[in-house]
């Protein structure tokens, strides 16, 4: 089960056409800009500043965003990314969703060392552990532990990493040997 708030709406029409009740229009428009031009940047040290100091995320140090990757408008600051991730060409990041009579928010946390393939979701709430693999296309729905290569939708185990058996290259000598 995700780790999201729920809050009702009782009255009118459904959550998303609310938004502005419980996000700022400001806030929404901003946001959007910073991250388009996030978005298109190529240059991976610009789009870290844009994140961490535009949109408040917490970004660890050498992580790095592929092209396109689109992360929450309404709620980035519940975004938390460890150190030296790759995070794949187009992938959405959501710490929000609106239904109809609700809205859910969630934060996001990815740790160290995690490896995002190309075009996936992470939907809110979930936390993906430090070393973990998504493959391309995945809809990330439930937490995924540490070491483990998930992948599709439904997200399921692809395979579990042996810690032990796990060759760190920190260093060129590591890529020799």
């Amino acid at each position: 089960m995700r780790k999201t708030e729920r809050f009702p709406v009782k009255e009118g029409p459904n959550a998303l056409r609310q938004i502005y009740r419980t996000v700022s229009p400001w806030k929404g428009v901003r946001n959007f800009i910073c991250i388009q031009a996030a978005r298109y940047c190529p240059i991976l040290e610009w789009k870290n500043w844009i994140y961490r100091h535009l949109l408040h995320m917490e970004v660890g140090k050498d992580t790095a965003f592929g092209l396109m990757v689109m992360v929450d408008v309404f709620f980035p600051e519940k975004i938390k990314i460890g150190t030296n991730t790759v995070i794949g060409y187009n992938t959405t990041i959501l710490a929000h969703e609106y239904l109809i009579r609700e809205y859910r928010l969630g934060n996001v946390v990815i740790g160290d060392e995690v490896m995002i393939g190309a075009n996936t979701t992470i939907l809110p709430g979930v936390t993906i552990g430090d070393g973990a693999v998504v493959a391309a296309g995945s809809v990330v729905h439930t937490d995924v532990a540490a070491g483990t290569f998930v992948g599709g939708n439904p997200l399921r185990v692809l395979t579990r990493r042996n810690p032990e058996n796990t060759i760190n290259l920190t260093n060129d000598e590591d890529l020799l040997h």
